[in-house]
């Protein structure tokens, strides 16, 4: 407990020093004031300096090297074959124990490369309709098993169009797609509207027959998706503890374990909000977007979507560019 609290003073005493050396306070007064060795706080501040200038090295690195939200994605994903196995592995879960393959590693070294910073994103928000309904005809295990068995299929839907998946809320999912420079949004807006469209497929087609089969209900889909800039932040740390492997080659004891620490690290921003709020104005199966989205279209896909008409009580997001209440469109039936 007392090496915990250690650490702790020591964790707080270094933001202690960074936060009075960023408003601005020289190295000797900050010395002075908490009665610290100047060379520490010298020290201390150095390394700041050095990670900040690490950060952005890092940042300019990732915009500079092509993700997949860079390329146009439609056409490389075979949305036939995505159904089918789909199928095969609803199918599976439905009969044994789900796998739940997905791995947040990728997010994770996405977003700490942006930490503490702003970046323009696309957010997908996907939430299951009916998932009450589901919870009250269903036992609790069976209900455990369909909602794990749709969230990798929406999952890898994300993953295929060059999307992440930032965290699961209950039968919900939040998404981001990169945009690598603030001009080039075209490409990560469009990947996201047609990753919608084929998680409706996926779940009309590939979900759906294999729970109608097992008498299950069926499942629907709202989905909203908004762009814009939004911060990454840190809350606290996420840690892991390994055991070391061939421990007494190396000269350590048998039960020698190492303590990885990584932030815990997620997004912040007014687009979060309202791609959110947006799935809850969407009819079942439906795809709502907003007026962003929507102006980095071509004229035909967005002669596949039309205004939404919504009441000003319901929906009184304000437009930056304009000032006046944000529009969003909704899919053409």
């Amino acid at each position: 407990m007392a090496e915990s609290d250690s650490s702790n003073n020591s964790s707080y005493q270094l933001q202690t020093i960074l936060n009075l050396y960023n408003s601005g306070i020289p190295a000797d007064i900050i010395s002075l004031q908490l009665d610290i060795n100047q060379e520490e706080v010298d020290r201390i501040i150095e390394n700041m300096i050095k990670e900040e200038e690490r950060k952005k090295i890092s940042i300019k690195q990732a915009s500079d090297v092509p993700s997949l939200s860079s390329f146009y994605l439609d056409a490389l994903v075979n949305i036939d074959s995505a159904i089918k196995m789909a199928q095969s592995r609803i199918w599976k879960a439905l009969k044994a124990e789900p796998e739940f393959n997905i791995s947040f590693e990728e997010t994770n070294n996405i977003l700490e490369k942006y930490a503490k910073s702003k970046v323009t994103l696309v957010i997908l928000h996907i939430d299951l309709v009916g998932s009450t309904r589901l919870s009250m005809t269903l036992p609790v295990d069976r209900l455990a098993t369909i909602i794990q068995a749709f969230t990798q299929e929406m999952s890898l839907m994300i993953q295929a169009y060059g999307g992440y998946v930032l965290k699961y809320i209950g039968d919900a999912i939040l998404a981001f797609f990169i945009v690598r420079d603030g001009s080039e949004i075209y490409l990560p807006c469009i990947n996201a509207v047609h990753c919608a469209k084929s998680m409706i497929k996926v779940t009309r087609q590939g979900i759906n027959p294999i729970l109608n089969q097992n008498d299950y209900p069926e499942m629907s889909v709202r989905i909203g998706i908004d762009v814009g800039e939004n911060a990454v932040v840190q809350f606290g740390w996420d840690t892991h503890t390994n055991v070391l492997s061939n421990n007494k080659e190396k000269g350590y004891d048998d039960d020698k374990q190492i303590i990885i620490k990584r932030p815990h690290l997620d997004i912040l921003g007014y687009t979060v909000s309202i791609a959110t709020k947006m799935t809850t104005l969407a009819a079942p199966d439906q795809i709502v977007i907003g007026q962003s989205v929507y102006d980095t279209m071509d004229d035909v896909l967005k002669s596949s979507f039309q205004m939404l008409s919504v009441n000003p009580i319901v929906w009184n997001y304000l437009s930056d560019n304009t000032g006046n209440i944000y529009r969003v469109y909704e899919v053409c039936e």
